[in-house]
């Protein structure tokens, strides 16, 4: 696993996303979760310790292969991104809380990410050929780096120029889909050996992980008193996940591939699961905001 494109391309790679990301935000966006704490504090929860309850329940459930399970719960802890954004704007939901929820997610992820990690890799306890598999101290740093000196550099380009940064948004935002096309096809290439394999062992974990992530987003907030829009961006935002950082992170931080699978099936597979979900919430609710005919 010491080829240029992962020691080299896949970290770039994730960088230009995570740029792009911080293009998109302002210093305004951390603060204004003051304004709704509660929801906030819902969506959190949700994301950083109901969605790797899920992930843990699902491995055991399917009885995944070690390394694809520590795959699994890698990618439950990636936190949300500018897709989820897009997702939300399409079906009406509150963005801004997106944009929000996306600019703490990604802090805490680079704390919360190698703690989900190692705990899989402790519980697993996966063989890999070239030794131990963990993210230690200078690993977990690394992933700090990799998530939030990008994202730092975009928040400073846009604080010294709105404008330069408003025109690149379009342009990165098309870079990064190329981008994670990419990621997820350089993923199955590389494995492509077992790829029908992998296929069956973690596309139904995928898929229902995927529907269960959306579904607890938007009826958990509902469920405790949180309106329909910010609901709706919920839902996107904690079902929607990262998969490049996921891949990034098994690739070129822990040396496996193996690990990659998940969030490459996943990466696959979302859109469409996303897209139905978010028409069948918006449809609900537009059947709900008609008159009574009587």
């Amino acid at each position: 696993m010491d080829s240029p494109l992962v020691s080299v391309a896949l970290p770039l790679a994730l960088a230009v996303i995570m740029f792009g990301l911080g293009l998109s935000l302002t210093v305004a966006d951390f603060t204004r979760i003051a304004r709704t704490p509660k929801t906030v504090a819902i969506a959190l929860a949700c994301q950083l310790l109901l969605l790797p309850a899920v992930a843990f329940g699902l491995v055991l459930l399917f009885d995944l292969p070690p390394l694809l399970a520590v795959g699994m719960m890698l990618l439950a802890a990636s936190p949300g991104g500018t897709t989820a954004n897009l997702f939300s704007h399409l079906f009406r939901g509150d963005v801004a809380l997106n944009v929000s929820l996306t600019a703490v997610n990604s802090v805490i992820a680079a704390v919360t990410l190698p703690l989900v990690t190692n705990f899989a890799i402790d519980y697993f306890e996966p063989e890999h050929g070239s030794g131990a598999v963990g993210l230690q101290f200078g690993k977990v740093v690394q992933v700090f780096a990799i998530v939030l000196i990008p994202v730092a550099i975009g928040m400073a380009v846009r604080r010294l120029s709105a404008e330069f940064a408003d025109r690149m948004d379009r342009p990165v935002r098309i870079g990064s889909a190329l981008t994670l096309v990419l990621v997820i096809v350089g993923t199955m290439i590389a494995e492509r050996s077992n790829i029908i394999d992998y296929l069956i062992d973690v596309g139904p974990v995928t898929v229902l992980f995927c529907v269960l992530s959306l579904s607890a987003g938007y009826f958990v907030p509902r469920r405790l008193g949180v309106e329909d829009r910010q609901a709706i961006a919920c839902s996107m935002e904690i079902g929607i996940h990262n998969s490049t950082i996921a891949i990034t992170i098994a690739i070129s931080v822990l040396d496996s591939t193996e690990m990659a699978v998940p969030a490459a099936v996943y990466g696959v597979l979302m859109f469409p699961i996303a897209t139905a979900v978010g028409w069948l919430l918006t449809r609900g609710r537009a059947r709900t905001a008609l008159p009574d005919p009587a």
